[in-house]
């Protein structure tokens, strides 16, 4: 197969299915009816509005799944300042969220990252950004199929009530069977387009968020009609980050805390199909991460008023329960009702693996697009206008990823996990300085550029920055994560720069291999007009 290919051409032999096909693979920056050395790519437009899109993005967050696997750990960094630590960490995340919709008004991509870094700083570090983007949605898409399969068998132990049907997740191969299926279920309906993903999203997320909202009232009569025997008096320190002990121990509470904002980018990433202008995506991604801080704010402020932050009981210090907060408090916080929290973080985790799916799938498209990797993954379904090769290829790394984690060690997949943190600052950071430089012309022609183009996400990029730095100082430790080492170097720091480090070497085989991109033929680094988005 060529490199460049026309509209239309017929599928080949090494493509999977009958219906994918090469969808204006190549593209240069002169091109007749790009904008910016933006051009189409085959998918099929008009499927989401701005609902469709807010509802996709509280999906991948996962807030049920998020909070369940992440409270614990943050509690241990931040005790009562949890509230405080969230607000915080939404700042950037908020910052960011402006930043990707400013270039998306300007360059609508599916590439998202891996574009607007590409069009800002040049190849190199466009594909880098691109890389970090699909590392952490890798391992957040395996992540999320141990979750789903986790409480799927927890579900099934309490509704027919067996301890031994729960126990099954703890067998490695029936584990790893039952998530190889959830992932095929998964890609399964993302092939099928964005149609068939909104209809799933609607009802599991519509679900998650009544059970959490039932949880948190439930919560708050148990503390205090005094049926919690370790609750706490609400009190608005809860909400001064100047009572945190440390700033090690702040910015590891705000690499815990971003991790679940994140997922909210899955809004842009559908932007080329989307209904109305293109500001819909841009505007469901700042609509997103609002609704969700909300959403967190109210489920924090309930538990820890029911469970408090001590380590006896359902205390949120507890290590019997920091693994999985919302399965040890269930019972105690619900009663009888509480198997709708197994069902709501099952559904959240089940959901998310799916939404989540269109991001790294959508950014593998661009990618192959602009010839930055093979022109398989530019396949885009004739029937369902999805890209196709990508979905499956995603699927199939995240879950051959999740295997040959789970059979080396579980602390190894949980370090991995750990690392996630340092992929998300990476690829964010980048994404924000990229505002600030690819608009560096007109920064200063009206106060909305200046606070929008470079106030905002000039803030946003360095607060992560920092973030990452502290992370990665504290990961160097073999205490930071599950204690694992190698060399001495705490497996969480191996793993996320050894990741990164991954990443320039596939990108040096790539440069030998397609160099078009690296020549800037395919998308050329520019500066817009001087021009106010819409």
């Amino acid at each position: 197969m060529t490199e460049q290919s026309t509209r239309g051409s017929a599928p080949t032999s090494s493509q999977p299915f009958t219906d994918i096909h090469l969808v204006h693979s190549a593209t240069t920056h002169d091109e007749a009816g790009s904008k910016h050395g933006i051009t189409k790519k085959g998918l099929k437009g008009g499927q989401l509005g701005l609902l469709a899109v807010v509802v996709l993005g509280i999906s991948s967050v996962a807030p049920a799944y998020s909070l369940t696997s992440s409270l614990g750990a943050t509690v241990a960094e931040v005790g009562k300042q949890l509230p405080a630590v969230f607000i915080v960490a939404f700042i950037p995340m908020i910052l960011v969220a402006l930043a990707y919709r400013e270039l998306n008004a300007d360059s609508p991509d599916s590439g998202t990252s891996f574009t607007w870094t590409t069009k800002a700083f040049g190849p190199f570090v466009g594909w880098m950004s691109g890389w970090g983007m699909l590392a952490a949605n890798i391992i957040v898409l395996s992540s999320l199929a141990g979750v789903a399969v986790s409480f799927f068998y927890v579900f099934l132990g309490e509704v027919f009530a067996n301890p031994d049907l729960a126990a099954l997740a703890d067998n490695t191969g029936i584990n790893i069977v039952t998530c190889l299926a959830f992932v095929a279920l998964a890609v399964w309906v993302s092939y099928r387009g964005l149609h068939a993903t909104k209809l799933v999203q609607y009802s599991m997320v519509g679900f998650q968020i009544l059970v959490l909202l039932i949880f948190s009232v439930s919560a708050v009569v148990n503390a205090t009609n005094g049926a919690s025997t370790t609750a706490l008096a609400f009190d608005w320190s809860w909400f001064d980050p100047t009572q945190v002990g440390s700033f090690s121990q702040f910015a590891a509470g705000i690499s815990l805390a971003i991790f679940v904002y994140w997922g909210w980018d899955v809004c842009l990433t559908v932007n080329e199909e989307t209904k109305g202008k293109k500001g819909t995506a841009g505007k469901a991604g700042t609509l997103t991460a609002l609704v969700v801080l909300g959403l967190y704010l109210v489920l924090i402020v309930a538990t820890m008023m029911v469970s408090g932050v001590g380590t006896e009981g359902i205390g949120l210090s507890n290590p019997d329960n920091q693994g999985n907060i919302f399965a040890a408090i269930a019972g105690p916080v619900m009663g009888p009702i509480a198997i709708l929290m197994s069902m709501a973080v099952l559904a959240s985790s089940a959901s998310s693996l799916q939404s989540t799916m269109a991001s790294p799938a959508r950014t593998l498209l661009s990618m192959a697009h602009y010839h930055a990797l093979p022109p398989q993954f530019a396949g885009v379904s004739k029937r369902f206008g999805s890209p196709g090769f990508a979905t499956i290829a995603a699927g199939s790394i995240a879950a051959g990823f999740y295997a040959v984690m789970t059979l080396i060690s579980v602390n190894v997949l949980n370090d991995t996990i750990q690392s996630l943190g340092l992929m998300i600052c990476f690829y964010y950071a980048l994404t924000s300085f990229a505002c600030v430089w690819y608009f560096r012309q007109s920064l200063f022609s009206s106060v909305r550029n200046f606070f929008m183009r470079l106030l905002v996400p000039a803030a946003g990029g360095l607060i992560l920055t920092i973030v990452f730095v502290q992370t990665a100082v504290s990961a160097w430790s073999p205490d930071f994560g599950s204690g694992s080492e190698l060399f001495g170097v705490g497996l969480v720091f191996v793993i996320g720069v050894g990741l990164l480090v991954l990443g320039l070497a596939v990108m040096g085989l790539t440069f030998l291999a397609r160099p078009s991109f690296f020549r800037g033929e395919t998308l050329r680094q520019d500066t817009p007009a001087l021009v106010v988005p819409e």
